[in-house]
């Protein structure tokens, strides 16, 4: 209470209540637990308490609490003339906002401000309310080193300080980033569908919706939403999903599992392009993005036009590529090249690895056989890996156990731990190299030999998307020059396409007529399949 000239006046309170946490989900009793305590004290003093305010926000930094705000500017105006809270650190953790409650204190406009422990008056010492303002400021500033020295820390060790983007989340025990197991193959599902070059990023994202029913993680509040196409191009940009992370414009090497290699990262941004501008399309063309002009370095655009046939009066629609000439000052001088001519070289390059049917089909056979002895091997190298495993895992334990005996200091600890857990790094990677390698290898070689089988059949009878996904398959860096394009093959085809003749010359005697035994069937057989150059090592 206070004396007037006339009879003693009773303050007015605001009781104020603040959590620092705007998440529902933190410190959820903070704010109740406070109002029941401090009404409690209220009535227990008689004190006149003339509105409960509360809010969820930090006091760290100043003017950005809307009820601390409005709660100053009613006291201000009159309405109220104390505040009662828990400590005054609820009031304030910065010196702006603890400047004002000490001038409103001077100028008595706040009679009181009373907590739980203590209260401040106009007439006490301006230190002590100083004192206990910077002790709550500074508070605020230790908080603050010490959590940039963990994030820091962790950083350092490869943990990613945020939420994870989509297939991975937050492991909150380990305090790691794990696989969402509901999320991850459907995310590299995604990205094998770009890889291939048959799909746009829209086409991703419908089938994802509609066909895998991806949605963003499901939280108190928001997800279990659809992706939007702005989120799809910056997932398709996102380093981490190689095994690395950005942070404070740096890049680091996280531990968390890669979803992609860096070669499939690199090759989707050279698919992206410059897609991140979505454009209109009146047309679609088959090889559009892929091909660059080499005059002047442009992308090649292809356009759709119509000639009337004077001899029969109808409109004739043909497709047509070109440079899109768009670099400024530069004059192309680069041709243009019809689509006919244009699949016409494509078919040619085809036909320098198209291997006969009957060579494949027995050439598989050879190839399984390999892999038989193959998956026997593996497993003998997959027993001594995992046993080497365990046993650097059984090392780290009784390193502890012996740690935590007080047998080793904290230094020797330390130290011993760190070369356990790179040799423990080294085995988990021979063994995640050596698991399922063998049979990855001969469904790629089956993919393969397929491929150069009945790629030149499926190019001319199949669509747009087959004859794109078909020239990414052949190569990369094509490049339109003089109405010839050329590119660089892809490294597993050379050995196909070095020996074709052979293989070629050999299968034709393969008809039935030409052979009087299976025995010199399979001697030409083999005289294919040597030429070929049918060792694992020499088809990557």
């Amino acid at each position: 209470m206070y004396q007037s000239e006339n009879a003693v006046v009773k303050p007015r309170y605001f009781l104020y209540a603040r959590k620092s946490s705007e998440a529902d989900d933190r410190q959820v009793q903070s704010i109740d637990d406070q109002i029941n305590r401090l009404q409690e004290m209220a009535n227990h003093l008689g004190l006149d308490i003339i509105d409960v305010l509360t809010e969820s926000k930090s006091a760290k930094e100043p003017k950005i609490r809307p009820v601390f705000n409005e709660m100053m500017l009613r006291i201000d105006k009159g309405d109220a003339d104390a505040i009662l809270c828990w400590q005054y650190n609820r009031l304030s953790r910065n010196p702006i906002d603890s400047a004002q409650i000490s001038w409103f204190l001077q100028r008595e406009v706040l009679k009181e401000v009373r907590t739980i422990d203590r209260t401040y008056l106009p007439s006490d010492n301006v230190l002590l309310l100083n004192i206990e303002s910077g002790s709550a400021n500074q508070f605020i500033i230790d908080l603050r080193k010490n959590t940039k020295r963990g994030i820091r820390g962790k950083i350092e060790r490869g943990g990613f300080p945020g939420v994870p983007p989509l297939g991975y989340k937050n492991d909150v025990i380990n305090k790691t980033i794990v696989k969402d197991a509901e999320r991850f193959m459907v995310m590299r599902k995604c990205w094998d569908m770009l890889l291939e070059g048959g799909h746009t990023v829209s086409e991703i994202m419908e089938i994802a919706h509609t066909k895998f029913a991806l949605t963003t993680p499901k939280r108190k509040r928001r997800g279990g939403n659809p992706i939007g196409q702005a989120t799809w191009y910056r997932i398709f940009h996102n380093p981490f999903y190689t095994g690395l992370f950005q942070y404070d414009g740096k890049t680091y090497k996280g531990n968390h599992v890669p979803m992609i290699t860096m070669e499939e990262y690199e090759q989707v941004q050279a698919i992206l392009g410059n897609k991140n501008q979505i454009r209109p399309k009146t047309h679609e063309f088959a090889f559009t993005g892929l091909i660059r002009c080499g005059d002047c370095g442009c992308m090649v655009t292809a356009q759709e036009k119509q000639k009337l046939i004077k001899s029969t009066g109808k409109q004739a629609k043909y497709v047509y590529y070109r440079c899109t000439r768009r670099k400024q000052g530069i004059k192309c001088k680069e041709p243009s090249i019809t689509l006919p001519l244009l699949e016409k070289q494509i078919l040619g390059e085809i036909e320098r690895f198209t291997i006969p049917e009957e060579f494949k089909d027995w050439a598989l056979s050879e190839m399984r056989e390999q892999h038989e002895a193959e998956v026997a091997l593996r497993n003998g190298s997959r027993y001594v890996n995992e046993k080497r495993y365990v046993e650097i895992q059984q090392k780290i334990d009784t390193l502890t156990d012996l740690r935590l005996k007080d047998l080793l200091t904290d230094v020797e600890y330390a130290s011993r731990k760190i070369i356990l857990q790179k040799e423990l790094i080294i085995a988990k990677e021979r063994l995640d190299e050596n698991h399922n390698s063998a049979e990855e290898w001969l469904k790629k070689m089956e993919q393969a030999f397929d491929f150069v089988t009945h790629a030149r059949e499926r190019f001319i009878k199949g669509g747009l998307k087959e004859k794109r996904i078909i020239l990414q398959t052949l190569g990369q860096s094509f490049v339109l020059k003089d109405k010839v394009v050329t590119f660089e093959r892809s490294e597993w085809i050379n050995p196909i396409s070095n020996h074709r003749n052979g293989i070629v010359k050999a299968a034709a005697t393969l008809e039935p007529e030409a052979f009087v035994s299976t025995k010199s069937k399979n001697e030409a057989l083999n005289l294919a399949f040597r030429s070929w150059g049918g060792q694992r090592g020499s088809n990557p």
